[in-house]
C-alpha cells in the first residue's frame, strides 16, 4: 500500500511486528479522518513507534507538528531513545521540552523570569538603538566635515536623540537583568541550534551545554522549537489551558496543526482534574491580611473584610472539626476535612457567611480583585525598576480570585468544597487549605482534543473505551486493542479463591493467616523474586510482619522511599520478595525485566481510599454519565472500579516484559475466580477485566497454588537444582 510505504520510512527497525503494522495503517487512517485514537497495548506491542510512525509520516505530508507527552519520568527517556533510532533512519527536527524550573540557571519564578526577561530585552533593544544612533551620528559628522550644511543639521537632531537613549540605556543598565539571557539576544546562537539538532537533546544536556556557552537553554530551546517535526513533553504543556495556549505559540502552530500523542493515557484523568483544581491555604490569607494591613488605598479595607472573613471562617472550621486529641494527631500530610452539608452549602461557607459582616461579598470581592491587580503591577513595577531583588507575589489577588470561583462555582457540578489541613515541618504549627476540588476531568480535556487535529491515546490500561471516551470527552474515537503479544505457554494467571479481602475483614486474624499462607507458598515456589502488591502501604507492612521467618529476603517499599533505589536493591538479589502499594511508584512506569522478578501477586481488590472527596466524584459521574452508561451505579463503576482494575492491571505487567521472560501472575481474593463469580455478585470484579484477559485467568484453590506453581515452573526448568517438595 501506498501509505505504508510512506510512514514505514520512519520505522528505525527491520520490519515492524504484525499488530504493529496493522496498527500504525489505522492510525494513519484515522490522523487522515481527523479521528481521535484509543489504543490500548500490552508489553511488547510496540505502542511507541505504532503511534509515532504514522504521526511523523501524516505530519509531514500536512506541514503539522507531533507532540508527544508523557508523566512517567522512564518513558520520556524511551521517547528520546525512540526518537533518536527514527532520525538515524529518517532525519527529524526534534526537541525535548521541561519546564522552565528545571532548566533556569539563576533559580527564579515564573514572574520574576518574565520581568527579568523583559527588563533585559529593553535594555539590549536600547543598546542596538544606541549603536545605530552613534554610527548615524559619526557618518553624519563625516558628511559635515565634507561640507554637507543639511548633513549637520540632521546630526545635531541625532545627537539630541542620542542623548535620551544613552540616559534610557543607563536607566535601564539599574534595572535587574539576566546574564544569561542578555547573551541569548547579544550572541552567536548558530552553532547551539546546530548543535541542538544534530541529535535528540536531553533536557539536561541542553542545560549544561547552554551554562557552559553563557546561554539561557530555556529561552533557546522556546524560540527554536517553531516548525520541528516532534516535541516530547510533559503533561502540563497540553492540559494546563494557558501554558498550552503559550506552547503552541511557541510552536508556530495552530492548535488544529498538532497532533497529540499521550502515553500513560489511563493517567490523563487524574492530572486533568488535578490541573482544575484550585487552592488557597491560610498562609497566604494570612499573608494577604498582612499585606492589604500596609495599604494606604481606599479599597483595603473592603479588601481585608472579606479576605480575612474567610481566613477566620477556614481556621473556626477545621478547628470545631477536632475531636479531643486531634490536633495533635495531624502530621506534615494534607488530611481532609469533612464539610458537606445536606442542607445546602458547606460548612465552610456557611461560617463565612455568618463572619462576613460588609456591606456586599461580591462587591467586596471585585473591590479585592481590583486592587490586587493594582499592586501587583506596583510589584512588577518595582522588581523591573531594581527597587526590589524579588518580584513580590500579590498574596491579595491569589486570594480574591479564589473566593470569587468559591463564590461562583462552589455549587456547580462537577466543584466540591473541600478543607484540609496539616502540620507546618517547620514551625510544628496546624495550618488549613481551602481548595476546589474539580471532578470531571472532560471539562479540561474536552476542550483540548476538541482543538488539535487529532490525538492519539495510547496504554496497557484503556479499556472499557467508552468509559475513557465518556470521562475525557473524546467523540467516536477509533479503538485499537492488542493483548500480550508473547508466547502463552511462558505465563500463568491465577485467580486464587482466598478470603475476599474486604476492609472489614483485613484485621481478621484468621483471613490475615490465610492470605499469609498463600503469599509463603508463593514466594517458596517462585525461583527467583516476587512481586507482592497491597491495597495500601500499611497492608503492605502487614503482611511483611507476617512473612518473617521465610527463606527469602523481605523487602518494604515505604512512602517517600526511592522506587528507583529500591527496584535496583532488590534485582541485585534473587530470592527476594518486595511488598508494596499498588497506589505506589512501582505499579507503574517501572519495569522488572528478565530475572528481575518471576512472580507478581495482587492482594485483594486494591480500592483507593474512599473518602468524601471520592464520594463526591462518584455523584458527579453519576450525574454526568449514569444515563449514557445505562447502568443505576455509573458513580462506582467510572470512578472506582475501573480504575481500580486498571492499576491491578498494570501491577500485573511489570513482569513478563520480553517473549523469553516466564512467569506467574496471581490475584489473590475470591473476588476474581469464576467460581465466586455468582456468589458474590456485584462484589465481584472479574467481568471488569478484558475477555481475553478472563479467559486466561484459571481459578485455583489457596492450597493447591504451590502445585500449580511447581508444576509450571518446572516445566520449564526454572529451578536451578531440586524443586521444592511441597
Amino acid at each position: 500500500m501506498a501509505e505504508t510505504n510512506g510512514y514505514m520510512r520512519f520505522f528505525p527497525y527491520d520490519e515492524p511486528y504484525e499488530n504493529q503494522r496493522e496498527a500504525m495503517d489505522r492510525i494513519h487512517n484515522a490522523l487522515a479522518r481527523d479521528q481521535d485514537v484509543l489504543f490500548e497495548g500490552a508489553c511488547g506491542t510496540g505502542k511507541t513507534l505504532s503511534a509515532l510512525v504514522p504521526a511523523l509520516e501524516y505530519a509531514r505530508e500536512e506541514d503539522k507538528t507531533v507532540v508527544i507527552t508523557t508523566n512517567v519520568h522512564q518513558q520520556m527517556r524511551q521517547f528520546v531513545r525512540e526518537a533518536r533510532a527514527i532520525t538515524r533512519q529518517e532525519p527529524i527536527r526534534a526537541v525535548v521540552f521541561k519546564g522552565k524550573g528545571s532548566m533556569c540557571h539563576i533559580d527564579v519564578d515564573y514572574e520574576e523570569c518574565q520581568v527579568l526577561r523583559d527588563n533585559t530585552y529593553e535594555l539590549v533593544d536600547a543598546e542596538r538603538d544606541e549603536k545605530q544612533l552613534e554610527k548615524r551620528q559619526q557618518e553624519l559628522l563625516e558628511a559635515s566635515q565634507e561640507g554637507d550644511e543639511q548633513a549637520a543639521e540632521a546630526r545635531s537632531a541625532v545627537m539630541d536623540e542620542l542623548d535620551a537613549v544613552e540616559e534610557q540605556v543607563e536607566a535601564l543598565e539599574d534595572n535587574n537583568t539576566c546574564d544569561y539571557y542578555y547573551k541569548n539576544l547579544t550572541g552567536d546562537t548558530d552553532a547551539f541550534y546546530d548543535w541542538l539538532f544534530e541529535d535528540i537533546r536531553r533536557p539536561e544536556e541542553i542545560y549544561e551545554h547552554a551554562h557552559e556557552q553563557g546561554f539561557c537553554g530555556y529561552e533557546l530551546l522556546k524560540d527554536g522549537i517553531e516548525g520541528v517535526d516532534l516535541v516530547v513533553c510533559n503533561y502540563h504543556h497540553l492540559l494546563d489551558p494557558m501554558i498550552r495556549e503559550q506552547f503552541f505559540r511557541w510552536l508556530g502552530r495552530d492548535p488544529e496543526d498538532v497532533i497529540t500523542v499521550f502515553d500513560e493515557a489511563h493517567n490523563v484523568e487524574g492530572a486533568a482534574r488535578d490541573h482544575a483544581t484550585r487552592t488557597l491555604t491560610e498562609n497566604t490569607l494570612d499573608a494577604a491580611v498582612d499585606e492589604l494591613r500596609d495599604s494606604d488605598e481606599p479599597r483595603a479595607e473592603r479588601a481585608q473584610n472579606v479576605i480575612g472573613a474567610f481566613r477566620d471562617a477556614l481556621v473556626e472550621t477545621y478547628d470545631d472539626s477536632f475531636q479531643f486529641g486531634g490536633r495533635e494527631q495531624i502530621d506534615e500530610n494534607w488530611e481532609d476535612v469533612a464539610i458537606a452539608n445536606e442542607e445546602g452549602r458547606d460548612d465552610l461557607t456557611r461560617t463565612f457567611l455568618q463572619a462576613y459582616s460588609g456591606q456586599g461579598i461580591d462587591g467586596d470581592i471585585e473591590a479585592a480583585q481590583k486592587l490586587g491587580r493594582t499592586l501587583d503591577e506596583r510589584y512588577e513595577e518595582a522588581y523591573k525598576n531594581g527597587e526590589s531583588s524579588t518580584r513580590q507575589e500579590c498574596q491579595t489577588l491569589q486570594a480574591a480570585a479564589f473566593l470569587d470561583a468559591w463564590m461562583s462555582e462552589g455549587t456547580e457540578l462537577g466543584q466540591y468544597p473541600v478543607v484540609s489541613v496539616r502540620r507546618d515541618a517547620g514551625t510544628g504549627d496546624v495550618y488549613g487549605r481551602a481548595e476546589l476540588y474539580n471532578c470531571i476531568p472532560r471539562e479540561v480535556t474536552e476542550t483540548l482534543f476538541d482543538q488539535v487535529h487529532a490525538s492519539v491515546l495510547m496504554s496497557a490500561t484503556l479499556r472499557p473505551f467508552d468509559v475513557f471516551s465518556d470521562v475525557l470527552g473524546l467523540s467516536n474515537p477509533v479503538t485499537l486493542a492488542y493483548g500480550l503479544q508473547f508466547p502463552e505457554e511462558n505465563r500463568r494467571t491465577y485467580a486464587v479463591g482466598t478470603p475476599p479481602l474486604f476492609a472489614s475483614d483485613r484485621s481478621d486474624p484468621e483471613v490475615q493467616q490465610a492470605v499469609a499462607d498463600v503469599l509463603r507458598d508463593a514466594v517458596r515456589f517462585t525461583p527467583g523474586n516476587v512481586l507482592a502488591f497491597f491495597p495500601s502501604y500499611s497492608e503492605a507492612e502487614r503482611y511483611h510482619s507476617h512473612l518473617q521467618g521465610i527463606d527469602a529476603t523481605r523487602y518494604l517499599d515505604e512512602p517517600g522511599q526511592s522506587a528507583e533505589e529500591l527496584r535496583e536493591t532488590f534485582t541485585e538479589g534473587d530470592d527476594g520478595v518486595l511488598l508494596t502499594s499498588l497506589w505506589g511508584t512501582l505499579a507503574e512506569g517501572v519495569s522488572f525485566d528478565g530475572d528481575d522478578a518471576n512472580t507478581v501477586l495482587v492482594v485483594g481488590v486494591p480500592y483507593p481510599h474512599l473518602d468524601d472527596r471520592a464520594d463526591a466524584v462518584q455523584d458527579a459521574y453519576d450525574a454526568s454519565f449514569g444515563d449514557r452508561a445505562g447502568v443505576s451505579d455509573a458513580g462506582w463503576r467510572y470512578a472506582v472500579e475501573i480504575p481500580t482494575i486498571r492499576k491491578t492491571r498494570q501491577a500485573l505487567g511489570r513482569v513478563l516484559r520480553s517473549p523469553e521472560d516466564v512467569g506467574v501472575r496471581a490475584l489473590l481474593d475470591a473476588r476474581y475466580t469464576e467460581e465466586k463469580e455468582r456468589e458474590l455478585g456485584k462484589y465481584s470484579v472479574r467481568d471488569a477485566f478484558p475477555p481475553e484477559e478472563r479467559d486466561e485467568m484459571l481459578d485455583v484453590d489457596p492450597e493447591k497454588l504451590k502445585f500449580a506453581m511447581l508444576n509450571f515452573y518446572n516445566d520449564h526448568q526454572k529451578y536451578d537444582g531440586e524443586p521444592p517438595r511441597p
